[in-house]
């Protein structure tokens, strides 16, 4: 069966997690190592095999040192419909491309995987004994092999109607595993630090690498919280910084978030989840700042912008003002000269970030955020713009039945000229998302909702 892509086939064995995430992770680590996405199939989707024309070997080992969303990549030998078709496919790949690694000096081992189907010893072995037409001449050692080379049938996503026969088998020599295991290493759960937003290990390394977050880079979190996102850009080599406007969170003060435990210990905070993982060095600092009011320099540049600011849901949307900002109704104080904290509208947050973004980010630097949408009033217009960023990719991830958040990758294409400049053109861009202001209004009344309906149901 013929590829549309003749060179350097590669079979991506992913995860089944975060779908929509994973075309966009791969996308960007290919392109920071020097690759280009080339589409080899006709769609990705939730199918766990992908067929990817990458450059070298190199390119490929490079991009599964960094992929949390992709389990194995494989050089890919055949491929068919049948049994047939993939022998077919596995006569006509060149002998040339075989021999380096079916030599008699060499050991392999032929391993079986299967996608939504469970075969039996006898079945794995039956398809291994039919590939002896292959020039192996080395020995088999199932322990320490030099090569590895795998069967892989995939029978579909539906685990209620498995079919006989696979929708298609692939043949490839394995290259190199993912990084799946970051996300257990890496778990909140035996984090030091921790507080009610802390983000998903996974999550955030996937952040990190749509930010293409790459060895001695500054990244910067606006609302670093507990640094969780910070910890990830670090394990990549990036030197991290961060603000918050909470005072307590930046000093690891007040309440613990743990079960059983009433207040944080005098060494929980964001430099103590780095030293945990070992990546102190790459701790610039956290300050406690607002973001509606940054303080930076204009030549202050980061190379990647990675965030996950507040909805208003667990953590309020605040912003420093002054006596004269306060609502009116409301008693003021004016001889006071000490801030006051004032509601920050999600619109007018993102409208900010979008702005230090355009501002700060190095050409070809990234910003990575969160957005929060009410699912029946979402269009894609609502997605913030900037003149001066490239919209890369928006993902969603399900928060509830009417919610949901989406993971929003930018990155910069032209330099900033003037904030004034872009002022009145964004402001007119923002007011499809306005609507999105009374978010935690939205976000919970599904829930009251539900419990409306379900007392009325237990009263019948």
């Amino acid at each position: 069966m013929a590829l549309p892509c003749s060179l350097n086939r590669y079979l991506l064995l992913m995860a089944q997690e975060h779908l929509e995430f994973r075309l966009p992770e791969i996308k960007s680590l290919l392109s920071l190592f020097g690759g280009h996405f080339t589409n080899c199939q006709e769609t990705y989707g939730k199918s766990p095999f992908w067929i990817l024309s990458i450059p070298s070997e190199d390119i490929a080992r490079n991009l599964m040192k960094r992929t949390v969303c992709a389990k194995s990549i494989f050089e890919l030998w055949g491929h068919g419909k049948s049994p047939e078709e993939l022998y077919s496919s596995l006569k006509n790949y060149p002998v040339e491309k075989m021999v380096p690694f079916l030599h008699s000096d060499s050991t392999y081992k032929i391993q079986i995987h299967t996608f939504n189907k469970t075969l039996t010893q006898e079945e794995k072995v039956k398809r291994i004994d039919a590939l002896e037409f292959l020039p192996f001449e080395g020995k088999v050692n199932l322990k320490e092999p030099q090569h590895v080379f795998s069967v892989l049938e995939d029978y579909g996503l539906d685990p209620n109607c498995i079919p006989e026969n696979p929708h298609n088998i692939y043949f490839g020599r394995w290259i190199a595993d993912g990084q799946r295991e970051l996300i257990g290493s890496y778990s909140v759960k035996k984090r030091h630090f921790i507080g009610n937003t802390s983000m998903d290990a996974g999550l955030s390394f996937i952040m990190a690498n749509h930010g293409k977050v790459k060895k001695n880079d500054i990244v910067f979190d606006p609302f670093v919280g507990t640094g969780g996102l910070l910890v990830a850009s670090a394990h990549f080599g990036a030197y991290v910084y961060g603000t918050d406007i909470d005072y307590n969170t930046v000093h690891g003060l007040g309440k613990a978030s743990r079960k059983n435990q009433k207040w944080r210990g005098p060494d929980e905070n964001i430099r103590a989840n780095l030293r945990q993982y070992g990546l102190e060095k790459y701790y610039l600092d956290v300050l406690v700042s607002d973001a509606s009011k940054p303080s930076w320099r204009k030549d202050t540049y980061f190379d990647a912008i990675i965030t996950d600011p507040p909805y208003g849901i667990r953590e309020s949307t605040r912003r420093t003002g002054s006596q004269k900002e306060i609502p009116k109704g409301i008693e003021k104080c004016p001889e006071s000269h000490v801030p006051v904290s004032l509601s920050y509208h999600l619109s007018d947050m993102f409208f900010d970030l979008l702005n230090f973004a355009a501002e700060t980010l190095v050409l070809g630097g990234r910003l990575v955020y969160w957005l929060p949408v009410y699912t029946p009033e979402y269009t894609e217009e609502m997605v913030p713009w900037h003149p001066c960023l490239k919209l890369i990719s928006n993902c969603e991830q399900k928060l509830s039945s009417h919610t949901a958040r989406r993971l929003i990758t930018m990155e910069k294409v032209k330099q900033f000229e003037n904030r004034d400049q872009y002022s009145h053109l964004l402001n007119d861009q923002f007011l499809p998302y306005q609507g999105h202001n009374s978010f935690r209004e939205k976000y919970f009344s599904g829930i009251t909702k539900r419990i409306a309906k379900e007392e009325k149901s237990s009263q019948e």
